[in-house]
């Protein structure tokens, strides 16, 4: 009797903590994972190598995909926006236009060529910084979208949607997730600056996880 070749799926991986709780979900429900990375021209490239890392550390392969943004429009691309070092009570100005428009659609077309099952984005609404792309109704059009645009051999998951930073990291304690590999930082130094707002939402979550970043020592 032949065996069943496993699933697969292509997993968004950005080297965030977000997108690793996600591969090491999509592998715990059996897919055979290919990370698509991106270099998009963000800030410091950091968050790539260490995406390199986790992908490694899970087994699985990976791509590189280097794109641009020459418009930037978002802190995370233009060096002459200043980080914000405190929550924003909207959204932003690290968020960047379209970003996971863009991204699905690569990973989409990605995934119609290899067959496979399913993408994997590692989006979540709550306890986040309000960015439109990481929104329940933006991912349930996009899904409507791309099938009616393609072939629809997949699905568009995203396993964390509905949970905070801190249900995120539990649920990456037991899959075993490397969060020492992660980077939230918008930052590229040796260590976390701790004052940007992605590094005070991971800090949040830890904290209410009742867990110690690996990251801070």
């Amino acid at each position: 009797m032949k065996s069943r070749r496993p699933k697969q799926a292509v997993v968004l991986l950005s080297g965030g903590l977000d997108s690793a709780v996600a591969l090491y979900y999509a592998k715990a429900k059996g897919y055979k994972c290919l990370c698509l990375i991106f270099d998009y021209g963000q800030r410091h490239k950091k968050e790539i190598l260490q995406a390199q890392k986790i992908a490694k550390a899970a087994g699985c392969s990976y791509k590189i995909l280097k794109i641009s943004f020459p418009w930037k429009g978002s802190a995370l691309l233009d060096k002459k926006i200043k980080i914000p070092e405190k929550i924003s009570a909207g959204i932003p100005v690290t968020y960047v236009p379209g970003r996971n428009i863009i991204f699905l659609s690569f990973a989409i077309s990605l995934a119609e060529a290899l067959k496979a099952k399913a993408v994997f984005i590692g989006a979540h609404s709550q306890d986040y910084s309000g960015y439109p792309d990481c929104r329940p109704e933006f991912l349930s059009a996009f899904s409507r979208m791309a099938k009616a645009g393609t072939l629809g051999r997949y699905e568009i998951l995203a396993p964390l949607l509905y949970k905070n930073k801190s249900q995120i990291i539990m649920m990456g304690e037991k899959l075993g997730v490397p969060f020492g590999l992660t980077w939230s930082c918008y930052s590229g130094g040796k260590a976390p600056c701790g004052k940007c707002d992605s590094c005070r939402y991971r800090a949040k979550g830890f904290k209410r996880a009742g867990e110690v970043d690996p990251l801070i020592k």
